[in-house]
């Protein structure tokens, strides 16, 4: 072992000389030597391409989610599309029809149907009216296609900021694709399918189309759909009128009708409005001179004077219209006989009376009926108050007429030859257990048919009827025009069988025309929304049913009823008027019809509930209604006379009561108790016959 270790100390490496050590490695020559010195350089390498790849890896993976994203969208997008009707079956909905009610003038009186006013072209409004909602709705609405990426990103950008309170970034497009075919819950499905039909409605319709399609169909609250709708609703002008201030608050209310409503809230209005009127100058639609003219002078509401009468006219029309038109389509304009002035002073005329003397009397409600004497309503006054009830007691309700309905019995004994100067007993009278007495419980003895009328004597009135017979009297009243189901009793002759107040005015018109009978009408013509016509009433009616001298008479007779008998209250000083009362068992109900030569009138009074009235009779309340009523009606008329009078005024055809007769004692017992009668056929039929044409 030692002698190795000694051999390789001695041992020598072989030698080639000097320039032998030009062949051997240097350090760096060495594989060692240059793997440690470049060391430092490779990391950077490393490094660049390592951050070059993270950033390639990042950008990948944003593109890829993009894609992946886009596809998700477009899967998303196809799905919901899917739940709406194929593009090429999608149409635009009708809108429901509105039915324009107007006077007689062409005034409106209102609006019925589901929208409240009818659809307005775009170049009948004035042009701020639409530009106000393109200002504060949907700027960009002429450049976008339907959707607005950079409304929804300055939405986005406000609504996180809390600059200009929470916006939606929907565009008008967007809002009328919801309110056409969708619903208003707040979904992302929902705004999905809002954002295909909004791209729909801009590729089928115009920029004019669809802002016209908006404005009527947009919501404004208190049930008022469009602009037309709106505009009579709070300002009670239409669409075309109104002013920049009233523009404003319209474009204004539609982002939350409840909590904007001019007729609620009127400071959270106004400040709305200003914000319109703001944006409109931004978008150099009005001048700034024009935004302080509106800010000074703001949009003001429409107060609804009075009780609301003319919706008791308005609601008539709508009983009758089907049998006129049949199913409504579109907007159509009903021109009706109603004259506002007279309207308004049958209103007048109910109201201040109930107002002042209602509590006193205990009388709650009346009605007011007036027409010319063919038939042609003027004036329909349901009830008190329009808000308060909308039942129609002057067309619907059927109350007794108690002695107003006695022209009917003594027109049947003047067609069996009788005449106003023939005379009949005014004595007590029993009829199988039944004895009806005079209002004033006393008896007169030998009478005038005249003045037996006129006095309204009950008894003579029953003898009458059991001398013509009380089918005699049923047919008569019939013939006239009353509807309603009579009993052919004999206590008809003092009004036991229910009516209808607008029956009666209807039957009385015939003494007022000199005899022929009418059907009431309350509609002139029916047009569409273009003008043409659909419907118009020609001349029509029941014919000749009373002869003109029989007529004559009758209105000989009930001329003495305002001149000396039981309605001298409703005199009218300069005309030949002529009239009726009536008062019901118990003071239930009271009436009073009266007629001129050119209208004709009848009031009712009474309670719902059938509770009697304080001693009121159709010769005070009623005929004092009446009397301020035609007052009004008449003034500026030139007095004309009735049909028939002047052959009848004064003349005595038959022999005068005997001395022996007239000096008979007066008698006094109770008063009238006519037996109550069963009930009565309901109206069925009787609008459809009354407002025919």
């Amino acid at each position: 072992m030692a002698d190795r270790r000694r051999a390789r100390r001695d041992r020598r490496e072989p030698s080639f000389g000097p320039s032998a050590n030009d062949l051997a490695l240097s350090r760096e020559d060495r594989a060692g030597g240059a793997r440690r010195r470049p060391v430092k350089s490779a990391s950077r390498k490393r490094k660049r391409r390592s951050g070059r790849s993270f950033l390639g890896r990042l950008v990948y993976g944003c593109v890829v989610l993009c894609l992946w994203g886009g596809i998700a969208l477009a899967a998303l997008v196809a799905y919901h599309a899917t739940q709406l009707p194929p593009i090429d079956q999608l149409s635009v909905p009708k809108r429901p029809p509105n039915i324009a009610i107007v006077a007689a003038d062409g005034t409106l009186i209102a609006n019925r149907g589901e929208t409240g006013g009818r659809a307005v072209p775009l170049k009948e409004l004035p042009p701020y009216l639409p530009r106000a909602f393109i200002a504060i709705e949907d700027r960009r609405f002429h450049s976008h296609l339907g959707i607005d990426p950079f409304g929804i990103a300055r939405a986005v950008v406000n609504n996180l900021t809390g600059r200009g309170g929470m916006q939606g970034g929907s565009t008008l497009t967007q809002q009328l694709a919801k309110n056409l075919f969708l619903t208003q819950e707040r979904t992302a499905s929902r705004k999905i399918q809002e954002a295909i039909l909004a791209l729909w409605l801009e590729h089928r319709y115009s920029k004019d189309q669809i802002l016209e399609l908006y404005l009527n169909r947009v919501y404004f609250g208190a049930g008022a759909y469009g602009v037309e709708a709106a505009a009579q609703r709070y300002f009670g002008k239409p669409a075309r009128g109104v002013s920049i201030a009233e523009a404003a608050t319209l474009a204004g209310l539609v982002q939350a009708p409840s909590r904007l409503a001019p007729t609620r809230n009127p400071d959270a209005a106004r400040a709305r409005a200003a914000l319109v009127l703001a944006a409109m100058v931004e978008e150099g639609f009005i001048k700034p001179a024009d935004q302080r003219a509106a800010l000074g002078d703001p949009a003001k509401t429409a107060r609804r004077a009075g009780a609301g009468s003319a919706n008791y006219a308005a609601d008539l029309v709508m009983d009758v219209l089907d049998d006129f038109v049949g199913e409504i389509e579109d907007d159509i304009t009903v021109v009706t006989t109603i004259q506002p002035a007279l309207q308004n002073a049958a209103e007048k005329a109910l109201v201040q009376e109930l107002d002042q003397k209602g509590a006193k009397f205990n009388v709650e409600q009346g009605a007011l009926v007036a027409m010319r004497p063919d038939g042609a309503v003027r004036a329909v006054v349901g009830g008190r108050n329009y808000t308060e009830s909308q039942f129609n007691r002057a067309t619907t309700a059927k109350r007794q007429p108690g002695s107003s309905f006695k022209p009917f019995v003594y027109l049947a004994a003047l067609e069996r030859g009788l005449t106003p100067d023939d005379v009949r007993q005014d004595a007590p009278i029993s009829i199988r257990g039944w004895s009806p007495e005079n209002y004033t419980r006393d008896y007169r003895g030998p009478v005038t048919l005249r003045d037996a009328l006129a006095q309204s004597l009950n008894t003579v009135a029953v003898r009458l009827c059991q001398e013509v017979g009380p089918k005699a009297v049923v047919a008569v009243a019939q013939r006239l025009g009353i509807v309603s189901s009579l009993k052919p009793n004999v206590s008809i002759a003092l009004g036991t069988s229910e009516v209808s107040p607008i029956e009666m005015v209807g039957a009385f018109a015939a003494f007022a025309n000199g005899g022929t009978g009418v059907i009431p009408y309350v509609i002139l013509e029916v047009k569409g929304a273009r003008g043409k016509v659909i419907y118009r009433r020609k001349d029509g009616g029941l014919g000749r049913v009373v002869a003109p001298a029989v007529a004559g008479m009758m209105n000989a007779m009930m001329r003495e009823t305002l001149v000396s008998g039981t309605a001298r209250k409703a005199e009218i000083p300069g005309w030949e008027a002529a009239g009726k009362t009536g008062t019901s068992q118990d003071f239930r109900d009271a009436w009073f019809v009266g007629y001129t030569s050119t209208l004709v009138a009848g009031i009712w009074l009474g309670n719902d509930d059938g509770s009697a009235m304080r001693k009121v009779t159709g010769g005070n309340l009623p005929a004092e209604i009446w009397h301020r009523f035609m007052t009004t009606a008449l003034a500026g008329q030139e007095p004309r006379p009735l049909p028939g009078l002047g052959g009848w005024r004064g003349t005595r055809s038959s022999p005068a009561p005997s001395p022996q007769a007239t000096t008979a004692p007066p008698t006094r017992t109770g008063s009238v108790r006519p037996r109550p009668e069963g009930p009565v056929d309901g109206i069925g039929g009787l609008l459809e016959k009354l407002f025919g044409g």
